[in-house]
């Protein structure tokens, strides 16, 4: 029997989800909460195996008793329950040590799988969510891509090479071989990278490459 505590302000609301959860046999809602803080002093006594939590309540909201549920219950598992599919709360959600992102609208089917994927010790996302997320992951990376591109314009042709072959982790004598190059030649190209890039190191330079696609083989 998966037991679940069920934290949300809207008492129609808690009222709903917990007739959902408690169609599926194996699940018992074992407490219910209308705040964070609430939520937090029962998931101390109560010890469940899941804590569903709204994220916007009064008092401590849902990140803050995701934080505090997670240093007092290690062992109970936590998903998020909004009516928001926003990238910030679902990455707030899942660095705060949620399990877990469920959207208050999904359907029946949806939330009962998402609280038993979470109690058997694996992570779930509402695929609206999951859609969102891979959607803003795309734009990030496009982004980057551009910028860094961006900032590869300054650099000359041979500069480019030198940067390809440091993305790609060579040493300045790797690079000296690669390009027919001595290795002193090699370090003022490189020291030449690192300023017109505005970076520090080889590392931070190395990482602009690879956000820019360009690799050794270019």
């Amino acid at each position: 029997m998966i037991r679940v505590l069920l934290a949300d302000d809207e008492p129609l609301i808690r009222a709903g989800i917990a007739a959902i959860l408690s169609s599926d046999p194996g699940i018992t809602v074992v407490a219910q909460a209308r705040d964070g803080n609430g939520a937090v002093a029962l998931a101390r006594r109560e010890r469940p195996d899941v804590a569903l939590l709204d994220i916007q309540m009064p008092g401590a909201d849902g990140f803050t008793a995701v934080e505090a549920i997670r240093r007092a219950c290690p062992s109970t598992a936590i998903a998020m329950l909004t009516t928001f599919g926003q990238d910030d709360y679902v990455a707030r959600a899942l660095d705060g040590g949620a399990n877990g992102f469920l959207l208050k609208a999904a359907p029946p089917r949806e939330l009962i799988t998402g609280v038993r994927t979470v109690a058997e010790g694996g992570a779930f996302l509402s695929p609206k969510v999951t859609g969102r997320v891979v959607a803003g992951f795309r734009s990030r990376r496009e982004f980057r891509a551009e910028a860094a591109e961006e900032r590869l314009g300054a650099l000359t042709p041979r500069e480019r090479q030198v940067l390809a072959l440091v993305g790609a982790g060579m040493s300045n004598a790797e690079v000296g071989r690669a390009l027919h190059l001595a290795e002193d030649t090699v370090k003022t190209h490189v020291s030449a990278v690192l300023t017109r890039l505005g970076v520090r190191n080889r590392v931070q330079a190395a990482l602009i490459a690879h956000d820019a696609g360009l690799t050794a083989d270019g």
